[in-house]
């Protein structure tokens, strides 16, 4: 059986079409390009079935994912994170069922692998040597690690005020950073620079189609794991919006497989009070957003003042009688605070913004008490120490 099924790109705003055997960006209308498979043919060969006996990795999925060939995969084992009942936050924030799927166990620590492992692969298997890309820390770190296993050049440039690990982390592995004294808007603007002047290959968010197909694993995943019973809601912290985008396609591609029936979850997308460009066009009731100006939160990784896939995310959340939702600083750490104290697990700030979303929708009854409820947790707290403050007694030595 064939290890790909995909079988071209399409724009989603003007449906041109466009080879996956091939270096691909945008659509020449500047829409992002998504990954298109032939569903119709893999559905008599494949069956959810199936997956019990495969590894745990993303990669079970192999069929829709864009690698041509094995030998070009790319793998540190990312994939088939905890799927965790929280019962203790959950009975105090009034839910009956609210579960945690924990992507702080991947490598790199954060969610950033799963896009960084499909589109390294597929990035090496098209003969890319040097790359370039933006990040508020996560993402760099993690296309910086895979790039070296792919021996790839990573050129990634961030914001000043990025979680120093990340930094660390693009190099250690090899990686040309940069360093910028802005937002990711700004680092958007010197990565494309670099790209004009030395031709290096754009793996900015969406800007090349494979990281998003690396993404939708959660959702394949999250159904996989419920027994192909879907959840009710699913809250998703939202800055360049990736990863909500490819739950819904992915939601969308197991229909047409025959995997899943019935209603779609509803879609949340959660930012902060500080940088809420989605959730401002959702209260609107646009399809785009506008730029979000000074932007500030402590999660850093969704201080995304406008995403280039906003249009998609609207979609996403719209298609599924979702919503978008803003927390506070104050509510975040509060949720980040209670999940660690209550279940042991320290979140990152993106994850917690999602509890204390999920208790602001219980409070205001749109979601019910009753409901099967999913957070989405993108990264583990320790890669943001300086986020969290500590007690502790000072303590004089005892000598014998």
């Amino acid at each position: 059986m064939r290890y790909s099924y995909i079988h071209n790109l399409e724009c989603p705003k003007c449906n041109n079409y466009y080879s996956a055997e091939e270096i691909q960006q945008l659509c020449s209308c500047g829409s992002p390009l998504l990954a298109r498979y032939e569903l119709d043919k893999l559905k008599h060969v494949l069956s959810k079935e199936d997956l019990k006996v495969r590894g745990n990795s993303l990669w079970r999925y192999h069929e829709v994912l864009p690698v041509l060939s094995e030998e070009n995969v790319k793998t540190l084992g990312e994939g088939m994170t905890p799927l965790l009942q929280i019962n203790k936050a959950g009975d105090k924030l009034g839910f009956q069922h609210l579960y945690l799927k924990d992507e702080g166990l991947v490598p790199t620590g954060s969610f950033k692998a799963r896009g960084a492992a499909v589109g390294v692969s597929k990035a090496a298997e098209l003969g890319v040597k040097e790359l370039a890309m933006p990040t508020n820390g996560n993402a760099g770190a993690a296309w910086s690690l895979y790039s070296a296993k792919a021996g790839i050049r990573a050129h990634v440039v961030m914001p000043l005020d990025a979680p120093e690990i990340t930094r660390k982390e693009v190099s250690v592995s090899g990686g040309e950073l940069y360093l910028v004294d802005g937002v990711i808007s700004d680092a958007g603007k010197i990565t494309a620079q670099l790209i004009k002047d030395n031709g290096y290959f754009d793996a900015s968010t969406l800007k090349e189609p494979y990281r998003i197909e690396g993404k939708k694993t959660m959702g394949y995943e999250i159904a996989e794991q419920f027994g192909w019973e879907l959840p009710d809601v699913i809250l998703y912290p939202t800055g360049g919006g990736v990863g909500l985008i490819g739950i819904y396609k992915a939601l969308v591609e197991m229909q047409e497989l025959g995997w899943i029936s019935g209603r779609f979850p509803r879609l949340v997308a959660v930012q902060a009070e500080g940088c809420a460009p989605i959730v401002k066009a959702f209260i609107e009731g646009k399809e785009e957003s506008d730029f979000w100006d000074n932007s500030e939160t402590k999660a850093f990784g969704i201080n995304v003042p406008k995403a280039l896939g906003d249009f998609l995310v609207l979609q996403s959340i719209y298609e599924t009688n979702g919503c978008a939702v803003a927390v506070s600083e104050g509510d975040l750490t509060k949720a980040q605070h209670l999940v660690a104290k209550s279940e042991g697990l320290f979140i990152c700030p993106e994850g917690a913004a999602t509890i204390a979303a999920a208790e602001k929708l219980r409070e205001s009854g749109w979601i019910g008490t009753d409901e099967k409820v999913v957070c989405l947790n993108t990264g583990v707290g320790i890669k943001y120490p300086d986020t969290v403050e500590y007690t502790a007694k000072y303590m004089e030595k005892i000598y014998n």
